[in-house]
């Protein structure tokens, strides 16, 4: 399973222009020469607006002080509205703008310095919207400007997120939420990265099969905490056909926090979602969507040619990629619902393998998964029920259908099983199983094994062209075969 994440970068466009080219001032009027013996007023440089918040800035130039000689009438520029425009800053600042000192009378100048003191406030402007350019410009000043901008490291330290935010209950859930780096043994053994949570206090650590299974054997596995902090582990049990596995860290920290684990029965339609993992490799990563769909069908497989899995699944269109794989599907409280399994891809095949996602992610429900990961705990190896019957896994959209014969030429329908029990036979079709709908064998599957062993079920199936019912009681296999 590749864990790379792989770009090509956009070149940069030669021709395209740093900023928007500045409009050409309008035409004013010569100025009036100075009387004999006296200085001529400075005119301020004329300064472009600013055109972002990520443009540079002009600093203000100071003004030159000179003599005021006699007041006489200001020009203004042909087509002019009445007192010019951009109109003066006003007399008071606006909210956060510094306080200057009232400077001496200035010199009497032509209409272009409500231009520059225009440019002024549009430089603190776009300095409050873009984080502290106009504290910049007023750094860079000649005349020693100072400013009481507030940065944003200056903010409250009280400042705590609402519970029930998903920033709020990422940062809960994050610290039990586990990056697995697994390697097949041999020196040049394959690795993949995969996801994982705390179970509980003891260091187990609950995840997919398919993302320890390279390293079950001989290989080696190390989870990493969001704090950095790397254990080595060790595979306690693994469910093939459930996708579901257990490790336990080899050497636990104390004050670990387990996952608090949801009602996945409970869950509805709608209800928002929280998937946590390392897609790509890229640890620690949160997205967010709802539940699309309930006992939704599927079976997936890592692409390695192994045995396939079934689940009766959650979809969520919560972004899930290679990666997410074995990581929390949270609700909007925090607690688990599911496990992130699986993907759909516009390949058209289910898998853990696919491109990337397209929003249509699928994850086991949390209520099969703690079944299963007790099981390996307490044993180390799976338990499924069974209804001691072979079905047809090929066909789709008519019902399961018991095989004529089962695998080697055996009976399709185990003597003495549950299904012979109750007086199923090769050739019937298995069209309801409980309150759901059958349309295939894997759905068979699927929602068989969201059961234990000992459930009675009642079956709707059809016989030479009639329905009928009977119960069921599920017996169990042991072990993956």
């Amino acid at each position: 399973m590749s864990t790379e994440n792989e770009g090509t970068p956009v070149p940069a466009d030669p021709a395209a222009p740093s900023a928007p080219p500045a409009p050409p001032a309008p035409p004013t009027p010569a100025a009036a020469p100075a009387p004999a013996g006296e200085t001529a007023p400075q005119e301020a440089p004329r300064t472009a607006p600013l055109t972002s918040p990520e443009d540079e800035p002009t600093a203000v130039q100071p003004t030159v002080q000179a003599p005021a000689p006699a007041p006489a009438p200001e020009p203004v520029a042909a087509g002019a509205p009445a007192g010019g425009w951009p109109p003066p800053p006003p007399a008071v600042p606006a909210w956060g703008a510094p306080q200057q000192p009232v400077p001496a009378a200035p010199a009497p100048r032509r209409r272009t310095g409500g231009l520059v003191a225009a440019v002024l406030v549009a430089s603190l402007v776009a300095g409050g919207i873009g984080g502290g350019i106009g504290y910049w410009a007023a750094e860079r000043g000649d005349n020693g400007f100072s400013s009481t901008t507030v940065s944003s490291g200056q903010a409250p330290a009280s400042f705590k997120r609402d519970p029930g935010t998903v920033a709020a209950v990422a940062a809960k859930a994050l610290p039990s939420v586990v990056t697995i780096q697994a390697k097949s043994g041999g020196q040049d053994g394959e690795g993949g990265t995969g996801t994982g949570f705390v179970y509980d206090q003891e260091g187990h650590i609950v995840t997919n099969n398919h993302v320890v299974a390279s390293a079950a054997d001989g290989g080696t596995l190390s989870v990493t905490f969001s704090d950095g902090k790397t254990y080595d582990a060790e595979v306690v049990g693994r469910a093939e056909g459930y996708d579901v596995a257990v490790l336990k860290l080899k050497d636990a920290p104390k004050g670990l926090t387990p996952l608090p684990l949801g009602d996945s029965d409970k869950v509805a339609v709608g209800d928002s979602t929280i998937a946590i993992g390392a897609p790509f490799g890229l640890s620690n990563t949160v997205t967010t969507g709802i539940v699309s769909a309930k006992n939704r069908p599927v079976a997936s497989g890592d692409g390695s040619g192994g045995s396939s899995s079934y689940m009766s699944a959650l979809q969520t269109d919560a972004s899930i990629n290679p990666g997410n794989s074995g990581g929390p599907l949270l609700d909007a409280s925090g607690a688990v619902i599911g496990i992130n399994s699986a993907i759909q891809s516009t390949s058209g095949g289910f898998g853990q393998s696919q491109a990337g996602s397209i929003g249509l992610g699928f994850a086991i429900p949390v209520n099969q998964a703690k079944n299963v990961a007790e099981q390996l705990i307490k044993t180390g190896k799976p338990v499924y029920p069974v209804i001691g019957a072979t079905v047809n896994m090929q066909e789709k959209g008519q019902g399961a259908t018991i095989a004529t014969q089962g695998s080697g030429g055996t009976a399709s329908v185990t003597a003495g099983g549950p299904a012979a029990k109750a007086g199923l036979k090769a050739g019937d079709v298995i069209t309801g199983f409980g309150d759901h709908p059958i349309d295939s064998g894997p759905t068979l599957i699927s929602e068989i094994w969201t059961h234990k062993p000992g459930d009675s079920v009642k079956i709707t199936y059809e016989r030479d062209g009639k329905t009928a019912t009977a119960t069921v009681v599920l017996g169990e296999r042991t072990g993956d075969s």
